[in-house]
């Protein structure tokens, strides 16, 4: 009968025999299956390797990083990625193998290579971007014309974040008055649900799109490792084709996700979220208000052009019927003159008496002049007519215009909840504009608040 050996011997001369032909350390290139903080401060984890189709697992080792190990590499390698070690990672790890007689086979990590994880997440979202742009729908949101205002808010966030309600106070707070209508819709904002969840917000916003005139996601608060949770296809290509524009507000000011690319607008935070929309309805406001302007003027102008035309035309008027009656009384004048003649020819020719003749050219005179005042008192009257219905009609323009330029007077548009920041006289359209110990002059609907900027 051969000799036996027990287990811890068998495990014991396993042990020898790999610490004596294995190098001390190797690099090896692996994804993190598992990964665990035990209360000990030691990091546990599980390596694997996939096939080629990325599918089935063709390799599989256990991972331990010492609690001294993990507190020197694990803040380094989130510092250098922006990510925490986790499950899902691919990584390049220095690795000495250790075989314990009772807990077997594991790979002792002792150092990590950053860049390597660093390059496989930029891989995976220069992937999704390719893929986007192949199928033509990169930019699809991003070219989507901005609603001249933008007062009707689908805002997609964890209810109970604090960016949420930053965004919130921010929004409805503003220093100028102006009036917004939001929406919640819930979702998850970090985690492995992250995906699902804003993607069935999405579904249901665009369930009753017509409410809406433009998507807000907002994550505040959060790890900036959990960006990586917004980095999948299905939600870049959601968020590229829907067909309102999306705002964006997830992240920090050097991480840019491949929903940050495909949406229309990326800002920072959630009130720089906020501060967009405000400063988008500003700029209408002061759109409005010059195009009041350019109506109030060229309806001041339409007014004094007729006025000095009315002015003119009564001016003239007189002089034009005096004209008329002049030209009027001298044809009478030569009418008169040639009748005399022919009659005078005729007494001659006849041998009627000079008298008789002359008195009925006297009446024949004075009925053409009869005859000449009343056609002169018709022209006179049709004139007066005429000049009756102008006058009409452009009083008719002239009150039409009026009502225009009240529809447009600011102190109505004042009166309607909107208010006017001045400063030296001039209005203000942004926050940069101003300096500490500026004095700006708030105008109301009724009254103006006199206020110093600190």
């Amino acid at each position: 009968m051969e000799a036996s050996l027990t287990l811890y011997e068998l495990n014991s001369l396993v042990r020898g025999t790999l610490e004596t032909v294995l190098e001390r350390t190797y690099w090896i290139l692996a994804e993190v299956s598992e990964a665990r903080l035990a209360s000990n401060g030691h990091f546990y984890m599980e390596f694997v390797q996939k096939d080629a189709r990325g599918q089935g697992l063709v390799a599989r080792a256990r991972g331990v990083m010492w609690n001294n190990m993990y507190r020197l590499l694990a803040p380094a390698f989130e510092r250098e990625t922006g990510q925490t070690l986790r499950a899902g990672l691919k990584v390049r790890v220095q690795v000495s193998v250790s075989f314990h007689e009772l807990y077997g086979y594991s790979l002792v990590v002792t150092d990590m290579d950053p860049t390597y994880t660093l390059g496989d997440l930029a891989r995976r979202r220069r992937e999704i971007l390719r893929q986007l742009e192949a199928e033509g729908i990169l930019n699809d949101n991003r070219e989507l014309p901005l609603p001249a205002l933008l007062n009707r808010v689908a805002v997609i966030s964890s209810a109970g974040a604090a960016g949420y309600g930053d965004f919130c106070r921010q929004l409805h707070d503003n220093a100028y008055g102006f009036r917004f209508h939001t929406g919640l819709f819930p979702a998850v904002m970090q985690g492995a649900h992250v995906e699902e969840s804003v993607l069935s917000a999405l579904e249901d916003v665009l369930a009753e799109r017509e409410r809406w005139d433009m998507v807000v996601i907002i994550r505040g608060g959060g790890a900036t490792s959990d960006l990586s949770d917004f980095d999948t296809y299905l939600l870049a290509a959601a968020c590229a084709q829907f067909p309102l524009p999306i705002l964006v507000g997830i992240g920090h000011d050097r991480d840019e996700t491949v929903l940050d690319r495909v949406a229309h607008t990326r800002v920072k935070t959630p009130t720089a979220a906020a501060a967009f929309l405000i400063d988008h309805q500003l700029q209408a406001a002061a759109g409005m208000e010059a195009l009041s302007h350019r109506l109030a003027a060229a309806a001041s102008d339409r007014i004094a052009s007729a006025r000095r035309q009315m002015e003119l035309l009564a001016v003239r008027l007189p002089e034009l019927i005096a004209r008329i009656r002049r030209e009027h009384e001298h044809a009478l004048v030569l009418l008169t003159r040639r009748l005399l003649a022919a009659r005078r020819q005729q007494v001659q020719t006849a041998g009627y008496g000079l008298e008789r003749i002359e008195a009925r050219l006297l009446a024949a005179r004075l009925r053409c002049l009869q005859e000449a005042r009343h056609r002169l008192d018709g022209l006179s009257g049709g004139l007066r007519h005429i000049v009756s219905e102008r006058l009409a009609r452009e009083g008719f323009r002239l009150e039409m215009a009026a009502q225009r330029c009240r529809a447009v007077d600011p102190v109505r548009l004042l009166s309607r909840g909107y208010s006017l920041t001045l400063h030296d006289g001039r209005p203000v359209t942004r926050a940069t504009e101003l300096q500490p110990g500026d004095e700006i002059v708030t105008k109301l609907a009724e009254g103006e608040i006199r206020s110093v900027v600190k």
